[in-house]
């Protein structure tokens, strides 16, 4: 089934005097939703106690939960000293999942830095297919990794630059972050068709399978000739982009995805708002 929640704690989540990451679990079951994405963005500073903790209580209350990589890792980065760096990100954050009960880790996958686009693909490639191995040779390959779509356009993570992403094996699916999307192409994103378009080429070049359950972030982001420039909330009525095209594409293409809204404080309220959307209410 499809699902909708928030990424992190609002704004409401702390005025009501909740501070436990435990809380979180009952806070977004009441809300009616049924996903929370957790971030490990400044690091995975987490015991395995702490782990087992929040997975239980998300589990007793029925929510299921993602996790989101350090913010730093950065596959085209030309010394391997910090390649070894970002699997390592990559492996932390997939054994307090584990714990944690999840299956998903998303991360952003590269920067384009001083290399050329050509090059800076060519090796993500190449560090992805190493993670990859690094991930099987570890008893990892039962979790889904999610490379995201990314909004700033001197980022590697393009919808055709994700889908090659995905092409590596089967534990990868891609994070479409619609809201980044948006903002790199400058305000692309206002019809149905418009996402149509786009989920129908990664179901093309994916298949359906990998495309059913996909992961997706979604939040209105401000943006500038350089991309994206910061998150906004639903109250937002001139960057965009508009959910209920999106609802539309994912009923006509029969998509049951993990949906995570990241507004700016906002984001278990505006999660709603699109599970209202895309049920009609």
């Amino acid at each position: 089934m499809i699902k909708f929640g928030p990424s992190g704690n609002s704004i409401a989540f702390n005025q009501a005097g909740f501070s436990k990451s435990e809380d979180s679990a009952s806070w977004v079951k009441n809300l009616g939703l049924t996903c929370f994405e957790y971030s490990f963005g400044r690091g995975v500073n987490l015991s395995d106690e702490k782990a087992v903790s929040i997975g239980n209580a998300f589990k007793e209350n029925g929510v299921e939960i993602s996790v989101h990589a350090p913010y730093y890792i950065n596959f085209a980065n030309p010394e391997e000293e910090n390649a070894v760096k970002s699997y390592n990100y990559i492996l932390q954050s997939a054994l307090k999942v584990k714990l944690m009960g999840g299956k998903r880790i998303v991360f952003h996958p590269a920067s384009q830095g001083k290399m050329s686009r050509e090059k800076a693909v060519e090796l993500t490639i190449k560090r992805l297919e190493n993670l990859r191995d690094i991930i099987y040779g570890n008893g990892l390959n039962d979790l889904i990794y999610c490379p995201e779509t990314m909004g700033k356009l001197g980022q590697i993570g393009t919808i055709e630059e994700i889908t090659k992403f995905c092409k590596i094996d089967k534990i990868y699916t891609p994070c479409v972050d619609f809201g980044h999307i948006n903002a790199r192409e400058f305000g692309s994103l206002k019809t149905e068709q418009d996402y149509l378009d786009r989920l129908s080429f990664m179901i093309d070049e994916l298949g359906y399978e990998k495309m059913k359950n996909f992961h997706i972030h979604f939040s209105k982001i401000e943006y500038s000739a350089k991309g994206e420039v910061r998150h906004l909330t639903f109250e937002d009525d001139h960057y965009g982009p508009d959910f209920t095209p999106l609802a539309s594409a994912l009923k006509k293409l029969d998509l049951s995805p993990y949906i995570i809204c990241e507004s700016a404080g906002t984001q278990d309220k505006d999660a709603l708002n699109m599970q209202n959307i895309y049920y009609g209410n």
